[in-house]
């Protein structure tokens, strides 16, 4: 697939489909859980359809941010590979562990700052807890639902505040993270509802519409883009139903579901 090249833009968010996200932002270009694989089956996920850019088309990139590497929805073949190649990823620790460099394990509320290519400072990544499955769900040796996932939050001078969930779908854990950081503007939410029949009795592994507009309720901010709720066939809901569960609570002013692969421009 060819497709033309992303410029670049000076503070935006495009979403490419699935959980893939371009983030322009204090002069530089993040990329978030990255999959470029075309349509097929991978093990017992099936990807639907490719992403509105490949690769190619991203250009020079500076960051990618993987919410976790276990599951090929959130990291596929082509999206290792790209991640492997970026001068720097930011992740979990037991994924970092199993990436290798250049990656670096954030535990939750640990950061790390990036030179912005502005020259304005840095840019901060905070990692922030998420929990992939249902609250009362088995945990891990580990301590993990499902398997360790990570959110993030970027902050900087002058910049807007970017919450990125990763596959969470617990609404009191995005309360814990709200207390913390009051001043969210803007939430890139994973939603979708995502089933896997084998686990949790086929429960939602993220937020469904619901959770996700309480999730947004929670966080106050002034943008919530979502992702992760195409792509995918154990997504159980798609953009219709985040749209409506938005209407339904009364925050569909809040909602930018722009076409994939075109620009939101943010504001702080």
């Amino acid at each position: 697939m060819t497709t033309p090249e992303l410029p670049r833009q000076e503070c935006a968010i495009t979403v490419l489909g699935g959980p893939t996200a371009v983030i322009d932002l204090g002069g530089l270009r993040i990329v978030s859980d990255p999959t470029f694989d075309d349509a097929g089956p991978h093990g017992y996920l099936t990807k639907t359809a490719g992403p509105a850019a490949t690769e190619d088309a991203l250009g020079a990139i500076d960051l990618v941010l993987v919410s976790h590497d276990g599951h090929p929805d959130n990291l596929d073949e082509r999206g290792r590979a790209y991640a492997e190649a970026a001068p720097l990823v930011i992740t979990g620790p037991l994924s970092a562990a199993r990436l290798g460099p250049p990656a670096i394990g954030l535990a939750p509320w640990d950061s790390h700052r990036v030179l912005r290519g502005d020259g304005e400072g840095h840019l901060t990544v905070l990692a922030v807890p998420a929990v992939h499955g249902p609250e009362d769900g088995d945990r891990d040796a580990d301590g993990h639902v499902n398997c360790e996932v990570t959110g993030f939050v970027l902050s900087g001078p002058g910049l807007p505040t970017i919450y990125i969930s990763g596959d969470n779908a617990s609404v009191r854990t995005v309360a814990r993270i709200s207390r913390r950081l009051p001043d969210i503007d803007v939430a890139l939410i994973h939603a979708g509802a995502a089933r896997v029949p084998a686990k949790f009795d086929g429960r939602p592994l993220t937020f469904d519409g619901r959770r996700a507009a309480a999730a947004a309720a929670v966080l106050d901010p002034g943008l919530v883009i979502p992702a992760h709720y195409d792509g995918w066939a154990h997504f159980s809901e798609g953009l219709a139903d985040l749209e409506l569960a938005f209407d339904e609570a009364g925050l569909s002013s809040l909602l930018r579901s722009a076409p994939h692969g075109t620009w939101t421009r943010l504001r702080r």
